[in-house]
């Protein structure tokens, strides 16, 4: 057996507090701060949630973060047994008993400790939330002012009577059984807590707006970062959403095309415009066909990611793309399912030109891309120095034409991901994207795979995809 697969000796105590759970409760009385870390990963992994809720209940840190723990397939159950321990203690107890919990993270993949505390180096938490008036920086700071001006709990009215608790929380609102009791149950629990538990929601996906109309209403608009909507009326999400003064990526997918007309996308674009700090606008499904100029007028130019995919763009709308002032900054470009080749390609290459200093991912699946569009995008593309990712799929390619462009890429020497066509002669009879022959497939990556090698990049990754 591998040395470093061998668990540690408090890796086997933490195993055997899990199995005696009488022992483990008195354990969690009198063991020493830094034990209480690897006791809540173990809990965490092994899914003990008898024991997790007890240690969170004595927890003697001020903040915990799930980070990178592996979550699992029904990520719901644990989360909850995680807030059902949360305690809403007087704001005035100074009691050693108890936990110090005063910020529990349930977000996923961020590359931070179990606590900020754990090294007793700073005296706060950096994911702390810094926008909401509920937050525990904003109602800490106004207890202080208070307490500086000489005045009185009552006088102030400011003062909690509970000690505030942040909860902070990544939330898909879905139609799935499972996410309406979660959320159901995070919404009681921020009622039982009469104030002092604040929900912060930074990252929020929404399935069919109208379908959680009710449910949305426990987010505090201010504190979100990132928002995902799919099958909304344009209407309801600047009705539902008409103050999101932090978002800073905006993703609308599935938009019915009644509503990117007429009085309904006007406000909209009035809506967007007001999105000061907004750098990701990911926009799929809309009808923009001749209007994408009303859409640029708007956009602040500190935009780094613009994706368009399945928009109906027209030459025009690309003219207008690479005439706006607003694209200046742009990395990550998505410009896949429009016919934007379809006529003269020169809007495009103009366009690229343009951005060719910033642009690191660029994607124009299914865009009608020919062998004699492929041979005028290779110049233009080569002076995208700063490319790192490129996404051609869909595309009628010959495979003399796509082996020669793949062959020029290889010297290119930031570029490490390349997603390209499948040749159109491993389609039966001519019939592009209807019948694939397998083997000629897997001989036509088994020809990349070479090309590769003999160029001496194994550090790049070609890929083809139907």
């Amino acid at each position: 057996m591998d040395k470093e697969s061998l668990p540690t000796l408090l890796e086997l105590a933490a195993k055997s507090l899990m199995s005696n759970e009488s022992a483990g409760n008195h354990a969690l009385q009198v063991l020493p701060k830094h034990l209480f870390i690897q006791l809540f990963t173990t809990a965490f992994l092994g899914r003990h949630k008898k024991m997790l809720k007890a240690i969170v209940k004595v927890w003697p840190f001020q903040c915990l973060h799930i980070g990178t723990l592996n979550i699992g397939e029904s990520p719901y159950d644990i989360l909850r047994v995680l807030v059902d321990a949360l305690q809403f203690l007087p704001a005035q107890d100074t009691s050693s008993g108890g936990s110090k919990l005063r910020i529990l993270d349930l977000r996923q993949a961020l590359d931070c400790e179990i606590t900020c505390y754990y090294k007793a180096k700073y005296p706060f938490c950096f994911q702390s939330c810094v926008y909401s008036q509920h937050s525990i920086l904003n109602i800490e700071e106004n207890e202080h002012s208070v307490r500086c001006l000489g005045m009185g709990a009552s006088e102030s009215g400011s003062v909690s009577a509970r000690k505030p608790i942040e909860l902070l929380v990544d939330i898909s609102f879905t139609c799935t059984v499972r996410t309406k009791r979660f959320i159901s149950f995070v919404k009681s629990k921020v009622d039982q807590s009469s104030g002092s538990l604040h929900l912060c929601c930074r990252n929020v996906q929404i399935d069919n707006i109208c379908m959680h109309t009710k449910s949305l209403r426990i987010l505090d608009p201010v504190c979100i970062n990132q928002l995902e909507v799919n099958r909304v009326h344009l209407r309801n999400i600047t009705t539902l959403f008409p103050q999101l003064i932090h978002l800073n990526s905006l993703k609308l997918t599935a938009i019915p095309f009644q509503s990117c007309e007429g009085r309904n996308f006007s406000i909209f674009l009035n809506w967007l415009e007001k999105l000061d700090i907004l750098q990701e606008l990911c926009l799929s499904s809309f009808g923009f066909t001749d209007q994408l100029h009303r859409l640029l007028r708007i956009l602040k130019p500190q935009l780094t990611t613009l994706s368009l995919s399945l928009c109906r763009l027209s030459n025009r709308d690309v003219t207008d793309l690479h005439e706006s002032s607003q694209i200046t900054h742009l990395k990550h470009l998505n410009l896949s399912s429009n016919s934007i080749f379809r006529e003269d390609p020169s809007p495009f290459l103009t366009l690229l030109e343009k951005v060719s200093s910033t642009l690191q991912h660029l994607e124009i699946n299914n865009c009608k891309v020919t062998d004699s569009v492929l041979s005028a995008l290779l110049p233009v593309l080569s002076r995208c120095s700063q490319l790192h990712v490129f996404s051609f799929s869909l595309n009628p390619i010959s495979m003399p034409a796509l082996m020669n462009f793949l062959q020029q890429l290889t010297s290119w020497v930031k570029l490490r991901y390349v997603i390209c066509p499948v040749p159109l002669h491993c389609y039966e009879q001519g019939n592009f994207q209807v019948i694939l022959n397998q083997q000629k497939l897997a001989e036509v990556q088994e020809q990349l795979k070479m090309m590769l090698k003999v160029a001496k990049r194994e550090d790049m990754y070609w890929s083809t995809s139907e």
